[in-house]
């Protein structure tokens, strides 16, 4: 699960007036465990694991592109919340991936690899469209829709449907597109049809460049798909199976005021002791 993908979700859909007992924000936190509960009651996993930004941190790509996710202001309340936000998770059992130098996306990828590489399947949960360079056989990405509705289950046929491309060209389909919400600029004139016409024609963008294709643009378009890139180099928490310690996580709520949150919590610990 990307959290910080659903924390930002849930800061701006859920009312500020939710507070804790101390008076601090407490929507997004509410968010957080509300997206926790559905994805363990709805798809059953083995384990859940939850992925963060270190937003004090830059990361490899901020520090080789100055532009990257520049202009990007949090309030307050926002930043206090995704600290507490990890607390939460592993409170309530699932293990929060975080780390100086890394992003969300690359626990992800990270993820992603290690189930695969056992045999097993995944899911990943996240808004982040960049994350359809992960869709396989084997992988799902699960994509929160407008109005608390269904997850669209995105797999490779989703991702050619959507993009025209196949989800390991994703990264090269960024760098050429480019990407407004991580201000990558992408290569001049180049739009979404036109990006995904090339890499239809040429595989990839590195066959492209090979070809004479943006002569003068190659080094940087090189570096756009190396930002566009997931690291599944990621370290991860042990992804042994898990089984969720609702009690703990109720005890958590409690203490922080969370008194609808924790009867949930409470509720399914008492369910899965009966």
């Amino acid at each position: 699960m990307d959290g910080d993908s659903f924390a930002h979700r849930a800061y701006h859909a859920l009312p500020k007036s939710i507070r804790r007992g101390d008076g601090g924000p407490a929507g997004l936190l509410v968010g957080i465990g509300n997206v926790l509960l559905r994805l363990w009651e709805e798809e059953s996993p083995r384990t859940l694991v939850v992925a963060w930004d270190t937003l004090t941190v830059p990361t490899y790509r901020h520090l080789a592109l100055e532009s990257y996710q520049g202009g990007r202001e949090f309030e307050p309340d926002l930043l206090e919340q995704l600290e507490l936000a990890p607390q939460l998770c592993e409170a309530m059992g699932f293990p929060a991936a975080k780390g100086d130098g890394y992003e969300a996306d690359d626990f992800l990828a990270a993820a992603v690899g290690h189930e695969e590489a056992r045999g097993g399947r995944a899911l990943v949960a996240s808004g982040d469209r960049d994350t359809f360079q992960l869709a396989s056989e084997r992988t799902t990405i699960l994509q929160p829709q407008r109005g608390g509705g269904a997850f669209a289950r995105i797999g490779p046929a989703d991702v050619r449907a959507r993009y025209g491309v196949e989800p390991e060209q994703v990264p090269d389909f960024i760098a050429l597109r480019g990407d407004p919400s991580d201000k990558i600029p992408g290569a001049r004139g180049v739009g979404p049809k036109t990006a995904a016409d090339l890499l239809q024609r040429y595989g990839s963008l590195e066959s492209a460049l090979a070809e004479g294709r943006f002569e003068h643009e190659a080094e940087t378009l090189r570096l756009f798909r190396k930002i566009a890139t997931m690291d599944a180099a990621a370290p991860l928490p042990s992804l042994e199976d898990r089984a969720p310690t609702w009690a703990r996580g109720a005890e958590l709520a409690s203490d922080w005021g969370l008194a609808r949150l924790a009867e949930r919590l409470r509720a399914l610990e008492a369910s899965s002791s009966s």
